[in-house]
């Protein structure tokens, strides 16, 4: 693609489901719902971003269950200007909360935290991650 800048993110993400509701973070410039996660540092494992990303989005102390899958999603946007075609990997996990306390993120690309209920989800204007999530995990 001429002039499209073509970037490739992989991240890993985690769907922490208890007591009838799924723990979620919300993206700060677009107000979408999402499972908490994100990108994975130069030389980090994927597991220990897992329980890092959860951590700096949520203020939870994570254990990390077992992968659950991968997933690949592209679209198309601009930065400043600039087309970008962006191309994500996003790894799965599932995972249990063991310490720490519920707080928000601050300065980061995350500005809530929140456990949803299961039945609300939908009527939340989210990420497809967040439904990927879910059937990966096996929950409806």
């Amino acid at each position: 693609m001429d002039g499209v800048l073509e970037q490739t993110r992989v991240g890993a993400y985690v769907v922490c489901v208890r007591e009838g509701a799924i723990l979620l973070s919300r993206f700060a410039r677009s107000g979408r719902w999402t499972l908490p996660g994100g990108g994975i540092d130069h030389g980090e494992h994927p597991e220990a971003a897992a329980i890092r990303e959860v951590m700096e989005e949520t203020g939870y102390v994570i254990s990390l269950g077992p992968l659950i899958g991968v997933d690949s999603a592209q679209w198309k946007h601009a930065h400043e200007g600039r087309p970008i075609d962006m191309h994500a990997v996003r790894i799965l996990y599932t995972g249990q909360v063991v310490g720490g306390e519920l707080r928000f993120e601050t300065d980061g690309s995350t500005d809530m935290a929140e456990w949803v209920p299961l039945d609300d989800v939908r009527r939340r204007t989210h990420s497809s991650l967040v439904d990927v999530g879910l059937a990966a995990a096996g929950v409806s």
